[in-house]
């Protein structure tokens, strides 16, 4: 797809009134067909975790790693297999009911829009997209061509994040006015490119694993399959990894639309890698949970998060090694991260929660401590809202506004220590040297 119709096409879009997708996927006998784009390491989390619903036939598989391709063909012996996911979606479209997009990073959107574009419903993995204007054009296309779409950010659907939200939304710290997040993986690069290629890798399709991203000689090591997080061209950072999961709770808890400022204080810029340490300053409009303007604060890298008041628990305990912390009018909620409970702090000391300020009982729910059984529930979920049994709750009407967010301050990292100020309704920073990395150009390939 060339990059002039990728933006244009949303438009034409709108004009075709279609049945809810839910309501067609029903005609397919009652079970939803899908393919699966990138099927290993966390695609094939994804595809085990998909294919575990009951009602589902994995029908295609695509990945431009033929090891990994093989590996998912022998779980799913009648899926048809490619390595472009252009062909199967032009071959498969008439055997397929929903498509699952987990690859890196930059072809999250060029996949999903494609998908979208012949009336599929989309999973994608996070962030939903590696750039700000691909975002909002998927969010647009979702909403027009009213299509069932989730975003894969499966602690949305846990219990502790859940009971989260409902505590900060019932007012049990009052409006808040600060949160800060941290998280002390790197998936920074701090390095120069490397020089010189590698033989590519008999398994690897090196043309179709960069898309439509720029080209580039292959090195060992570098880029697939894991270390694309930390570059540039095909990730988005730590930020852009374990951010998305860390401010998915307090982004809808508040019930957050995008910021207002943005500085990222990190390294001068590379060119080629993601900071390894970055401290992320957020600026949000107010919300009814929330004090006039939010402040949010974004710790990544060793040793992160920085010491600070807020972050000083009872009992001169640790911080846990991930998570976020709402400071409110009336205390502090600690919220790990990840499956262990939001914990409650007022005048300097642990208070028990009181879950009876929840005026929603039924929404609480049980908690539950196995990881898979947790993580299933938001890829059944989306699985059941295909077969217009359910709603999703992170649907890129959601997701994408998160994922700007998130995008927002991997920009700020291209200028260090200086704050940027965002206009949602234009979608423009008003400085006009940022607004070149809210999107870029695509290879045809």
């Amino acid at each position: 797809m060339k990059k002039r119709d990728f933006l244009k096409s949303t438009a034409a879009l709108g004009l075709t009134a279609l049945l809810p997708t839910s309501v067609w996927a029903l005609s397919k006998n009652g079970r939803l067909r899908t393919a699966h784009i990138g099927v290993s390491n966390m695609g094939g989390a994804d595809l085990k975790s998909i294919s575990s619903h009951e009602l589902v036939d994995v029908v295609a598989l695509c990945d431009v790693d033929s090891k990994a391709l093989e590996g998912a063909k022998k779980l799913h012996p009648n899926a048809v297999v490619y390595k472009d996911y252009r062909v199967m979606l032009k071959e498969m479209k008439n055997d397929i009911d929903a498509v699952i997009v987990s690859t890196p990073d930059h072809t999250h959107a060029p996949a999903s829009m494609m998908a979208m574009e012949i009336g599929k419903p989309v999973y994608c993995q996070k962030p939903l997209t590696h750039h700000v204007v691909e975002a909002r054009a998927m969010r647009k296309m979702a909403k027009e061509k009213n299509l069932v779409t989730q975003m894969g950010i499966q602690v949305h659907s846990f219990y502790d994040y859940k009971l989260a939200t409902l505590l900060i939304q019932s007012g049990i710290i009052g409006k808040v006015s600060t949160v800060r997040a941290w998280s002390p993986k790197n998936w920074g690069f701090d390095g120069p490119e490397p020089e010189g290629s590698d033989p590519v890798p008999e398994n690897l399709d090196w043309n179709l694993w960069l898309g439509t991203s720029a080209e580039r000689p292959y090195k060992e090591g570098y880029y697939h399959p894991a270390n694309w997080r930390k570059l540039l061209d095909y990730g988005c950072g730590t930020l852009g990894d374990m951010g998305v999961h860390i401010f998915d709770t307090p982004y809808n808890a508040l019930k957050l639309d995008v910021p207002m400022t943005i500085k990222n204080q990190c390294r001068k810029p590379t060119g080629f890698g993601f900071p390894e340490k970055n401290t992320v300053t957020y600026t949000f409009p107010g919300t009814e949970y929330t004090a006039d303007t939010l402040k949010w604060i974004w710790y990544d890298g060793k040793g992160a998060p920085e010491k600070h008041k807020d972050l000083k628990l009872p009992n001169n305990e640790k911080l846990p090694g991930q998570g976020a912390m709402f400071v409110g009018e009336k205390g502090r909620l600690l919220l790990p991260h990840f499956m262990e409970l939001p914990r409650l702090i007022i005048d300097g000391k642990y208070q028990e929660l009181d879950l009876s300020i929840i005026k929603d009982q039924d929404a609480i729910g049980e908690p539950v401590r196995d990881y898979d059984s947790e993580g299933d529930k938001h890829y059944h979920q989306f699985v059941d809202a295909c077969l217009g049994k359910a709603e999703t709750t992170a649907p890129f009407e959601y997701s994408a506004r998160l994922t700007e967010t998130i995008l927002l301050g991997v920009i700020a990292g291209r200028f260090p220590n200086k704050t940027l100020h965002w206009d949602n309704a234009t979608a423009r920073f008003s400085e006009p040297e940022a607004n070149k990395f809210l999107d870029a150009p695509y290879r045809e390939f």
